[in-house]
């Protein structure tokens, strides 16, 4: 318990000595979450400031951008989240930076700090429209080329609005509107292997569980 407290007071401090380098109101809010995992929120206009000074700043030395993804809020008028996780291989220590826009207000690309980053900014527009400053790569990655939409938004169809087929007969992929040709009226919402709830030979473990055990040498 002791060295749990010791870690987040560490973590703590860390943050705070970003939020102290940076200028102020660059880092919104420092929280350690679970015990272990320090998370800094950033205002859009002082991300690259904050990414540089991680990356390059004395006792951060955060090397390497890990992964970049986003969430959707569509409650918020700040909808998306983008959330950055980085990680110092010389310090053996994580942070993840987060920060806020909406459907219309770019990021700042993190692309010339981290080149890395043109993946996986380009997975964040695909999926959900996130648009990033100065990525000169923004492109479709993971939909198809003439996808409308992103999809894991949370106002997104789960069907999709069109589907893709072979067409025998004009011999080309062809799109077309989705045509669900009966309701979800059977599913139960089993997996395949949860839906195995009986295997060939279980029957016989039931039998000898009704009957029980036979009596020795013919004893009642």
């Amino acid at each position: 318990m002791a060295d749990t407290i010791d870690k987040g007071a560490a973590l703590l401090a860390l943050g705070e000595a970003a939020r102290a380098a940076l200028p102020q109101g660059c880092v919104e809010a420092v929280e350690v979450e679970r015990g272990a995992e320090l998370v800094l929120r950033v205002r859009r206009d002082g991300l690259l400031e904050a990414m540089t000074l991680l990356r390059d700043g004395e006792g951060f030395a955060f090397e390497q951008l890990m992964d970049l993804c986003g969430t959707d809020w569509p409650e918020r008028p700040e909808r998306f989240d983008v959330v950055y996780n980085l990680l110092s291989l010389s310090l053996n220590q994580r942070v993840r930076v987060v920060v806020g826009t909406d459907a219309a207000t770019p990021v700042p690309s993190v692309a010339a700090i981290w080149p890395v980053a043109t993946w996986y900014e380009r997975e964040a527009w695909d999926m959900y429209g996130i648009v990033f400053e100065g990525q000169t790569d923004l492109r479709r990655l993971l939909t198809d080329y003439g996808f409308e939409g992103h999809p894991l938004r949370k106002d997104f169809p789960l069907t999709g609005y069109v589907e893709v087929r072979y067409d025998e007969e004009r011999k080309q992929v062809v799109y077309e509107p989705v045509k669900l040709t009966q309701d979800f009226r059977n599913f139960d919402f089993l997996s395949p292997w949860e839906a195995m709830t009986t295997l060939p030979g279980d029957e016989k473990v039931h039998l000898n569980r009704i009957e029980g055990p036979k009596a020795k040498g013919g004893e009642a």
